[in-house]
């Protein structure tokens, strides 16, 4: 799920609260659009179901939301009905449920699933707004990301190998068993190229063609180990949900190639100034707006 339709669903499965009938009184108007006191009191019980909060910030929430649809409607973007329906089906198999169930847990909480959709399809819009009208104001210097990629090239993340798994399959298998078995493996092993021929001594293991991996492509405690190791050697068993595997390098260069991690850095770079030119844009449209309250 996007980051900004996960951002306005952190940490709650909810939304408005249930609306009393009878006479609410205007809380604020943003552009001619007003929102209500019962607006507002529900969003303070969703606050409290999240931890806490007050008037005040329900109805900076309030706020911001029909900002958001506000702008989408001023772009000629549109969220359909079908993407609200998904979005909020896709909460569903978050928490595990189906959306039945969800729309049974919403008013048990006195919440109706028509108000948890009006809050994804703000959440929708602003996410559509973003990507027309943020992404190109977000620019990424190639300098910068070189400088802090070579930077953060350590020496144990600057090597290239061809890379062989050998795997001790323990469907169904004790763990413990399969890691003594595995450790008879790495005390017998030679080499890349009698790795299958010395598989078939044992039950239930495989040699698997990993290929050509940087370092900067494997985790970090990976790397380090594999480091350590010449041509020929073969790492100590690690118990994974396949079963006990090892790795065994049969090629190693020293090759202190940055594109992995620029494109790590990159991402993580391009989020951080994507969401503060999303905050900026957020805040250029509160301060041009008409808002009353």
């Amino acid at each position: 799920m996007n980051r900004f339709l996960a951002a306005a669903l952190l940490g709650t499965m909810l939304s408005f609260g249930a609306v009393a009938p009878g006479f609410a009184a205007t809380a604020a108007t943003v552009n001619g659009v007003a929102i209500d006191d019962r607006d507002v009191a529900a969003r303070v019980q969703l606050m409290k179901l999240e931890g806490g909060g007050s008037n005040s910030k329900a109805l900076d929430a309030l706020i911001t939301e029909q900002l958001q649809l506000q702008e989408a409607t001023r772009l000629g973007i549109q969220v359909t009905d079908q993407q609200v329906d998904d979005a909020f089906q896709q909460v569903a198999r978050n928490v595990k449920l189906s959306t039945s169930k969800l729309t049974e847990l919403l008013r048990a909480n006195g919440v109706s699933d028509a108000t948890m959709k009006s809050r994804l399809r703000a959440a929708l819009a602003w996410q559509k707004v973003s990507e027309v009208a943020i992404r190109s104001r977000v620019q990424i210097s190639d300098l910068q990301l070189d400088q802090a990629a070579q930077a953060s090239l350590t020496q144990d993340m600057s090597y290239d190998y061809v890379l062989k798994e050998v795997l001790f399959i323990t469907a169904g298998k004790n763990a413990s068993g399969r890691t003594g078995e595995a450790n008879k493996y790495r005390a017998a092993f030679q080499g890349c190229d009698s790795a299958v021929d010395l598989s078939l001594k044992f039950t239930d293991a495989a040699v698997r063609d990993v290929g050509r991996r940087h370092a900067t492509q494997l985790p970090e405690a990976q790397a380090k180990e594999l480091a350590r190791l010449n041509v020929g050697g073969i790492t100590k068993p690690r118990v994974t949900e396949s079963g006990v595997s090892m790795f065994a390098v049969c090629s190693k260069t020293e090759a202190r190639d940055t594109t992995f991690v620029k494109g790590k850095l990159r991402n993580e770079q391009g989020q951080e100034a994507f969401q503060a030119e999303a905050e900026k844009y957020l805040a250029e449209l509160r301060q041009k707006a008409r808002i009353s309250r």
